[in-house]
């Protein structure tokens, strides 16, 4: 579950006649049009609210993040990678960008657009538009026609993300279960069926994520939403890249990094097979298989590649873990030639139909409490504060987010 905080830019409602209405089944957002109802996650330059659209009652989850903090922790490539990876992927088990128009207004007499690109994909294939609106914007309506191609318009993806001069927005699905992580803290470990379920949902979100050039990176308990009905939701692609070869950013969390990735040998796809393999051993045993005090005393255990397994793993998931975590990334699970179809016939998926996985057939083992939209009973309560009293940036500085 996510959810979003803003509320900025009054609105005036109406169209004149004569201007053109916006595509059916995309909303055109300012922030004034959410109310922002608690924050469900907090990060080291952002947070993360529970949204609600005032016209639709519809909630999302809004992305927050403080442009100074991005500049002074030298994430602006990552930020921009998020935007980049989102609005390319659609997948059951991956977070969603809102759809939307963002509108933003100066005061209430005079409206601009902020976020001037906006991407559509037509069923053809991708194409771009440059949206300038010159004069008076209405509050729900454009006046220019948006896109035109030989006189007909399909618009099937088009994403909301913003800036304004504090902050960097991006609007997302809320999705209420609740971290994974907080299942497996209160159970202390997971049952070999529990752990099998949300790995082969796993797989598949990554295989995806493969095939579209995306390495994930960030592959942690933390990082897996459960929606409504049990099923898993990758979420923050901070980390995520478009890959056209290796790269050598040193990113994630401690204990999943890979060998390659702490080497600085340069890395790819293989990192979240084997962050895949932690994920599996911390599930089933109920913590990592390298763990220290000490972030370097982490690294030199994953290095040396000792694997010590509680007496209780199956025998099968031990075998795949150990082929998962496999120094030489050449012999690696999942990164040698048939890809993730090797993962898939791995005698631990035996009992998986994997055609059923992706259209959600298996049944979740567990079924989060969600009394009602909205219901935030499954995220941690976290102190409300006041984000508007981040300071403006330079306008040399916004330039850098100007076609976030």
């Amino acid at each position: 579950m996510e959810t979003n905080p803003v509320k900025e830019n009054k609105s005036s409602a109406g169209s004149s006649a004569g201007e053109s209405s916006p595509p059916p089944n995309v909303r055109i957002y300012c922030l004034d049009d959410l109310d922002t109802i608690a924050t469900v996650g907090t990060g080291t330059f952002g947070r993360v609210f529970l949204v609600k659209d005032k016209k639709t009652r519809t909630f999302y989850a809004l992305k927050q993040m403080k442009i100074p903090d991005v500049i002074r922790l030298k994430q602006e490539q990552h930020v921009h990678n998020e935007k980049e990876v989102l609005t390319e992927v659609t997948h059951p088990f991956i977070i969603r960008l809102a759809l939307s128009v963002s509108v933003a207004a100066e005061n209430d007499g005079e409206r601009r657009l902020l976020v001037p690109r906006c991407a559509y994909r037509h069923r053809a294939g991708p194409f771009f538009s440059t949206l300038w609106v010159k004069g008076m914007l209405k509050a729900r309506g454009i006046s220019s026609m948006l896109v035109m191609w030989l006189g007909a318009v399909i618009l099937s993806r088009q994403f909301w993300t913003h800036h304004d001069e504090r902050f960097l927005y991006m609007l997302m699905d809320f999705v209420p279960g609740g971290e994974l992580f907080s299942y497996l803290r209160s159970r202390g470990r997971f049952s070999n069926a529990t752990g099998l379920f949300y790995t082969s949902e796993i797989v598949c979100a990554i295989e995806y994520l493969h095939s579209k050039e995306i390495v994930y990176r960030d592959l942690k308990p933390e990082n897996i939403l459960l929606d409504s009905e049990g099923h898993i939701r990758l979420t923050d692609f901070g980390f995520a890249k478009k890959l056209s070869d290796r790269t050598w950013t040193l990113c994630g969390t401690p204990e999943y990094l890979a060998p390659e990735v702490i080497q600085s040998k340069g890395h790819g796809r293989a990192v979240d097979w084997w962050a895949l393999g932690i994920l599996i051993f911390e599930m089933l045993a109920g913590y990592p298989p390298f763990f220290d005090d000490n972030p370097f005393g982490i690294y030199q255990k994953i290095l040396a590649g000792k694997l010590e397994f509680p007496r209780h793993l199956d025998f099968y998931v031990k075998d795949l873990i150990k082929k998962f975590l496999v120094i030489d990334r050449a012999r690696r699970l999942g990164n040698m030639k048939n890809g993730a179809d090797d993962v898939k016939k791995h005698r631990w998926f035996k009992t998986i139909d994997w055609d059923a996985v992706p259209l959600r057939k298996l049944k979740p083992p567990i079924i989060p409490k969600v009394s009602h939209e909205g219901d935030t009973s499954n995220f941690d309560v976290y102190p409300e504060e006041d984000w508007k009293k981040a300071p403006p940036v330079s306008h040399k500085d916004l330039e850098i987010f100007e076609n976030f």
